[in-house]
């Protein structure tokens, strides 16, 4: 049966070192969907035999916030992996939000669209890249979400450690202090405002010095192995190392011409962990043409 469309929405990494809860980046690696003529819902890929073949669905429900799915047959094939901080759920989201307004020809702004991701969850850092692309900036303010893609890159290239066991997001909330003290307060207000720098003028060097984070990571580095360890003793040609969203999966900085040592020497240290390099992508949830 011809296809109706695809569409295809980005992983991301959030938080980044000291833009907790408001600093993401899409990285180019897609989940996809493609939608026919039809009934029903498939799944295959990461996730396959436990997320509901079903209307609970989260991108049928995301879809189903914009368009009926009556007529429709859905076939998600994720590659994205569940609970490992990359933000499936935010690329899920995406994926059922821009098909619904493809398919139903509505001009849905991206503002709006965070809006209505907010609904199914509340983790603008991800959603905003996985519907923006790039580099963005989320927040909250008046009642409401915005975000802005301040960069269509990032100035050093990410390598992603992506460990075999799971995290989860309430016990990485729980890990959190309820108090900070002021010292710790100002050093990373300090390091947000050079990250937010280095990332909108290109700044290598910057973006490395501003990933000294003492908000939230400290304090999850017990729930991330590869963290834990990089923390102390960073590999050849990596510039700093950060916790992608709640974690565990951990993303290495390093520049491009060390790469390959980089991602090497990962594999040697991560031996049951899969060590990968990638890109930032410029370009957030769409059709595939």
């Amino acid at each position: 049966m011809a296809a109706v469309l695809r569409i295809r929405a980005p992983a991301s990494t959030a938080n980044m070192g000291p833009g907790f809860d408001c600093v993401g980046a899409a990285l180019d690696f897609w989940n996809e969907l493609e939608i026919t003529e039809g009934s029903g819902v498939t799944v295959t890929g990461e996730g396959a035999n436990e997320i509901p073949a079903d209307d609970r669905h989260l991108g049928m429900r995301a879809y189903a916030a914009l368009a009926p799915v009556a007529g429709r047959h859905f076939s998600f094939h994720n590659r994205i992996p569940l609970e490992r901080g990359l933000g499936s759920s935010a690329a899920t989201i995406a994926l059922g939000l821009v098909a619904a307004a493809a398919v139903s020809g509505r001009s849905v702004s991206p503002n709006e669209l965070l809006e209505l991701a907010l609904q199914f969850e509340d983790h603008p850092d991800n959603l905003a890249p996985s519907i923006l692309g790039g580099a963005c900036v989320a927040w909250h303010g008046g009642g409401s979400c915005s975000a802005r893609r301040i960069a269509d890159d990032l100035p050093l290239t990410p390598v992603v450690v992506i460990p075999p066991d799971r995290a989860s997001t309430v016990a990485a909330r729980a890990a959190l202090p309820e108090e900070l003290s002021f010292a710790d307060a100002a050093h990373t207000v300090g390091r947000a405002a050079m990250l937010g720098a280095a990332i909108a003028h290109g700044d290598a060097n910057l973006f490395a010095r501003s990933l000294d984070d003492r908000l939230h990571e400290p304090y999850r580095a017990a729930l991330s192995a590869p963290y834990r360890d990089l923390r102390q003793v960073l590999p050849p040609g990596g510039r700093g190392a950060t916790i992608s969203g709640s974690g565990p999966t951990t993303i290495v900085w390093t520049d491009e011409a060390q790469l390959d040592v980089c991602v090497s020497d990962l594999k040697a240290r991560f031996g049951g962990a899969e060590v990968t390099a990638m890109s930032v992508s410029s370009t957030g949830a769409g059709v595939v043409a």
